[in-house]
């Protein structure tokens, strides 16, 4: 089940109102951190009164809900593995795609809380946000463009943890108008830089930001997890694409971070599906495991525990696989498109994708 490895949600704190006040590449204020009391055992003293300092210090007066801008190369993971097959559907979409506009540039807008992009230069580039425009403006964020949001939470030193969006900031950083330098907004979930290291990585675990177990299902230290965002970084997990490729037929994405990990892990662990003869490269065989996963998924009692303490229910599991819908049609039967399709299906991306990486 190896891919090619190439070389070398939670509490959203503020409102839509705060939103509708920002500016890119400013950090906004919201209620929300209480300062200690200078000198207080264990915690480090606010210096945001006075602190202007450039990253990573910036960050440090960030409140729950603020919008910050970012730069991709600076955010940390949280997870020690990505599914490659999500990247490299992501990729291929971005590069073997045919839509009319570049669905990049979407989900640059959608990651930026501006929606969906509204109009795009022939040679624009995700580098040059002059080149193309989102549509909502900078200000006029609605609660639903701020929920698309990926999310973070500032950590000791002003240091970004990435708590969602690992396989989208991936993505822009292996592209070539990408990479660590590109600049996108993020929601901030909370500001624990105030904490000592020990506490924080404490707070993080009993809050579920965290995620620290291996493809294997071996446990990781924090010190283990991948020290920025890129393929190269991160293991290869092939249940977490096996559910990406599995959302709305199996079970519907929510705000619960690493959602499809603790799916994975119930996967892995309870095998309620047969996947020995999964072929990671071959489209039918891999549709087949989509399938197989996600039909068992619905088969669960709604109360069944999956993994974590999370239900079946909690996790998003449909009640109906393919929400009622025949194979051929639904999410499965957009899944199943080829290539050749006018409208490939993300798998079909992903492995055309591969095979080009093969090829390389």
């Amino acid at each position: 089940m190896s891919s090619p490895k190439p070389t070398r949600r939670s509490r959203s704190g503020a409102s839509a109102v705060l939103a509708a006040s920002a500016l890119a590449g400013t950090v906004l204020s919201a209620p929300g951190i209480a300062s200690a009391a200078p000198g207080e055992p264990g915690v480090r003293p606010s210096f945001c009164a006075h602190d202007r300092r450039p990253t990573p210090q910036e960050y440090l007066c960030a409140r729950p809900g603020d919008l910050v801008e970012v730069r991709v190369g600076d955010v940390h993971p949280t997870q020690p593995s990505l599914g490659y097959d999500e990247v490299y559907y992501k990729l291929g979409r971005y590069t073997l795609g045919k839509d009319a506009v570049n669905k990049k540039f979407d989900d640059w807008c959608e990651a930026n809380g501006q929606g969906e992009a509204a109009s795009v230069e022939p040679d624009a580039r995700l580098d040059a946000p002059g080149s193309f425009t989102c549509a909502l403006p900078v200000g006029q964020e609605t609660a639903e463009s701020i929920e698309a949001m990926k999310t973070m939470v500032i950590g000791p030193g002003g240091n970004l943890f990435l708590t969602d969006g690992h396989h989208t900031l991936t993505s822009f950083y292996e592209l070539p108008d990408g990479g660590p330098n590109l600049r996108v907004r993020m929601r901030v979930l909370d500001n624990l830089s105030q904490l000592p290291r020990q506490k924080f990585w404490e707070r993080m675990k009993a809050e579920k930001w965290v995620w620290l177990r291996d493809a294997d299902g071996k446990t990781v230290d924090v010190n283990e997890l991948p020290k920025g965002v890129g393929l190269a970084n991160f293991d290869d997990d092939p249940y977490r694409s096996l559910l990406y490729f599995g959302r709305d037929i199996g079970y519907a994405p929510g705000t619960i971070p690493f959602q499809e990990f603790y799916w994975g892990a119930w996967l892995r662990d309870s095998r309620p599906a047969d996947l020995a003869d999964w072929d990671t490269n071959d489209p039918a065989g891999y549709l087949d495991a989509v399938e197989k996963l996600t039909r068992a998924q619905t088969a669960l009692s709604p109360e069944t525990v999956v993994d974590g303490g999370w239900s079946a229910s909690q996790l998003g599991a449909l009640a109906e696989w393919n929400e009622g819908k025949a194979r051929d049609k639904g999410a499965f039967g957009k899944l199943s498109k080829p290539y050749g399709d006018a409208k490939p299906g993300k798998l079909a991306y992903a492995l055309a994708y591969k095979a080009r990486l093969a090829d390389r």
